[in-house]
């Protein structure tokens, strides 16, 4: 790849030859280049020299103007407007940087008490309209290669939205996966349908407790499994059903302690995040009661924590992780903040960003 200091070096290259080859053209058969050949070898190289150092002058003067129109006045907005104004103060730059070169080799040189002939004076005014062109063609090559590098990363950043927005589609979908599993896992309903008609014989006051947060659950899964962030305080609501079903159904085997202050309720995070890390503490660990699971729930301005003791399964359940991998997922693509996954002798630990 050329560097900006090697594009510098071809631009000034491109203007020294550009300069020569348009001045010939309007007029090959002038003095100047007819006896071009019989001028002294020292005459030349200081041309030459003089020419490259003033290449170098109007090229650097086409980039600035570039990099300046860029920031005030970009393509977008107005480009007519941007062309004729451009142009006009590209050419204005030329003659003034012209007639600097000229104080400088040949009113500092004292050269200015040699008449110039007609023909001296024709050859100059068609080095500086050939000087003026290539000044415009460089500004023209600038200006192409900015807007190709523009319209590269532009379609760079649609590519990347596009597979960013397809990502975000398959991991929602796993999501709203994981909580149909949920609907239509046998053992959670039949589990869930069991412990309903044990209760709505033994205290149907608590049965009908125990239905309608049921109902909440199955609500909850329906209406929220799709969305991308749901403010804590509603993901809160869904597990204290969620959690009632838990504690009744496995009794004093698994003890949950929430630790949320009020002003972190609106804070967002994906739905079902809970219930999927709640669910993998459950998968992993036995729930007894002479040694209950405990599961803690406790946020600050930038996290919720949830921990659980580690109790392993003598067999350990067969699982890929799903439900942890999907968190991560989501949230890779909805934040810069990663969830931190800690775990030690005692305790699994998973900090899961509060989003604003």
């Amino acid at each position: 790849m050329i560097t900006s200091k090697g594009k510098r070096a071809l631009l000034i290259l491109f203007a020294f030859i550009g300069s020569y080859l348009i001045s010939y053209m309007m007029d090959p058969y002038s003095t100047y280049w007819t006896d071009y050949a019989t001028r002294p070898p020292s005459d030349i190289a200081e041309e030459f020299v003089i020419s490259i150092i003033f290449c170098a002058v109007v090229s650097e003067l086409s980039l600035f103007l570039d990099r300046w129109f860029n920031r005030k006045m970009p393509w977008t907005i107005d480009p007519i407007k941007r062309l004729v104004i451009q142009s006009f103060i590209q050419i204005l730059g030329v003659l003034l940087v012209t007639l600097m070169m000229h104080f400088i080799f040949v009113l500092i040189l004292e050269e200015n008490d040699v008449e110039a002939t007609i023909s001296e004076v024709k050859s100059y005014w068609q080095w500086i309209i050939a000087t003026v062109l290539t000044a415009l063609m460089i500004s023209a090559i600038n200006t192409g290669n900015f807007l190709i590098t523009n319209w590269k990363s532009t379609a760079m950043e649609a590519a990347e939205h596009k597979i960013k927005a397809a990502e975000h589609k398959q991991v929602a979908a796993e999501a709203e996966l994981q909580a149909l599993k949920l609907q239509l896992d046998p053992h959670f309903v039949f589990n869930n349908l069991s412990v309903l008609s044990e209760l709505i014989l033994e205290n149907q006051q608590l049965g009908y407790e125990y239905a309608e947060n049921l109902a909440k659950v199955y609500r909850y899964l329906l209406v929220n499994s799709r969305k991308k962030l749901i403010p804590l305080g509603e993901e809160l609501k869904f597990l204290n059903a969620y959690l009632f079903l838990i504690e009744k159904r496995m009794g004093q085997g698994v003890a949950f302690e929430i630790i949320v202050s009020q002003e972190h309720l609106r804070l967002q995070m994906p739905p079902l995040t809970l219930q999927l890390l709640i669910e993998n503490a459950l998968k992993h660990n036995r729930t007894t009661k002479d040694s209950p699971l405990q599961i803690t729930m406790q946020s600050d301005a930038e996290y919720l924590t949830v921990s659980n003791t580690l109790l392993p399964l003598v067999s350990k359940a067969d699982s890929a992780g799903i439900g942890l991998t999907n968190i991560l997922s989501r949230y890779a693509l909805l934040s810069d903040k990663k969830p931190i996954v800690e775990e030690d002798a005692l305790v699994f630990t998973v900090k899961v960003p509060l989003l604003s």
